[in-house]
């Protein structure tokens, strides 16, 4: 990207050095952030998760010694692009613990370089909830110091969650509390049932959100509210959430406890039809526009334009509105 940005900008234009240099010092701090925790080997890791995209399809688990926490299924005939991570730990309502964290972390690595992907959608399989949060029966034995690395592992695993390169959508049909409403704000986009209930719960149990909900809330409902929802510690449920621009859309719960899912599917597939690159470039511009000014905002829209300009995609694009038909886009 700083390579375009310098090709694009030519060496006469100083502003927009400048703005490279910002550019590459927050890729470099966030890749650096990543390879540090990638280093660490979290307890229950011992299973790779890159078989998951074969070994999830039409329902069927992957055998493993592990237990199965974290699954993956890749959709097929017309929803062909469309992935669901499927959290699936049971027996602890899909709480944040190593082996989750692990499995989670390892997938998102796996499906960030997946070409193949042009929507993902994280659901829950465990049913009236989304994510219950941190483990806290992990945490209460672990030290200062051990609990410490975890968070900020928890924190690695948010960020990646929100650098994938693809939109992605929370499908919340139960509880997201803490660290599963961290998971979800990750997210680009969130669907709830009006049965849901979210919230950043920590200050009452005497923490503060420390997997991102701190800074991602208050970008996404504005500072006062956001302050208000940690300092009380208050639960919403899925209607009181799309009010206040928590969540893009909010359905009725049906028969089969899963309409949250139903809604981002009906999402993903309005989605899956755009152009696969361009939707990548408008992902990157948003979400690094948003954190600049808006000189820097304007230079950083212009490159990931210029990414766009030699696709055969566009090319296809402006085709399809010549001759009057849908396109046919590859990702090319």
């Amino acid at each position: 990207m700083t390579t375009l940005l310098r090709r694009v900008a030519g060496p006469r234009c100083s502003s927009w050095r400048c703005l490279g240099a910002i550019l590459r010092e927050s890729r470099s701090r966030t890749t650096n952030l990543l390879s540090r925790d990638g280093a660490r080997t979290l307890a229950g890791a011992s299973r790779p998760l890159t078989g998951y995209s074969r070994g999830y399809i039409r329902g069927q688990h992957t055998e493993a010694a592990d237990p199965v926490e974290v699954d993956l299924k890749r959709l097929e005939g017309g929803d062909d692009g469309i992935v669901e991570v499927l959290m699936c730990r049971h027996k602890a309502r899909n709480a944040l613990g190593h082996v989750f964290v692990s499995q989670m972390r390892e997938l998102m690595s796996t499906l960030s370089h997946d070409s193949t992907v042009r929507v993902i959608v994280f659901r829950s399989l465990v049913p009236k909830v989304f994510c219950a949060g941190a483990d806290l029966k992990e945490r209460a034995l672990m030290n200062n110091t051990e609990s410490d690395l975890f968070v900020h592992g928890l924190r690695s695993l948010m960020t990646q969650i929100a650098s994938l390169p693809v939109p992605t959508i929370a499908a919340m049909d139960g509880v997201a509390l803490g660290g599963g409403l961290e998971l979800a704000l990750a997210c680009d986009l969130r669907t709830a049932a009006y049965s849901a209930q979210m919230g950043l719960i920590e200050t009452t149990r005497g923490l503060l959100p420390g997997a991102g909900g701190s800074q991602r809330l208050p970008r996404m409902v504005g500072i006062t509210l956001a302050k208000e929802l940690i300092f009380t510690g208050k639960r919403v449920g899925g209607q009181t959430a799309l009010e206040m621009g928590l969540v893009n859309r909010a359905v009725e719960q049906n028969q089969t406890g899963d309409a949250a899912y139903g809604e981002a599917l009906s999402l993903a597939r309005e989605i899956l039809p755009q152009a696969p690159i361009a939707l990548r470039m408008a992902k990157e511009a948003m979400n690094r526009g948003v954190e600049v000014d808006i000189t820097s905002a304007m230079a950083i829209e212009r490159m990931c334009y210029a990414r766009v300009i030699p696709t055969r995609d566009r090319q296809e694009g402006m085709a399809a509105f010549i001759e009057k038909r849908p396109p046919r886009y590859t990702g090319e």
